[in-house]
């Protein structure tokens, strides 16, 4: 996996891939790749960050994300980069995966 910065083409490229038939899309906010996924519940929301935590240990790639009730906001940046990499766009991709 690639963790070595995305210029701003490769991310807007990545970006429009990511939000391809997502209903809330993703974007860039404060040079982090940025979603806020709404759940029907605090259950479901929990556990979807439950299913994510499983992957992105087994990626060694982990998540900034804030949850209330039954809102997850998520934040990706690779710190080691200092900006959003192939790493990010991936777990981005993941989650989701997991939240469909």
């Amino acid at each position: 996996m690639h963790r070595t910065k995305l210029d701003d083409t490769a991310i807007a490229s990545s970006l429009q891939s990511l939000n391809g038939g997502a209903a809330e899309p993703w974007s860039i906010e404060n040079g982090k790749l940025h979603k806020t996924f709404r759940f029907s519940d605090f259950s479901e929301a929990f556990g979807f960050m439950a299913r994510v935590a499983l992957v992105a240990e087994s990626m060694d790639h982990h998540p900034e994300w804030f949850n209330v009730y039954k809102t997850v906001r998520v934040d990706l940046a690779t710190h080691e980069a200092d900006g959003i990499t192939e790493a990010d766009f991936e777990l981005a991709g993941r989650m989701e995966a997991i939240a469909h």
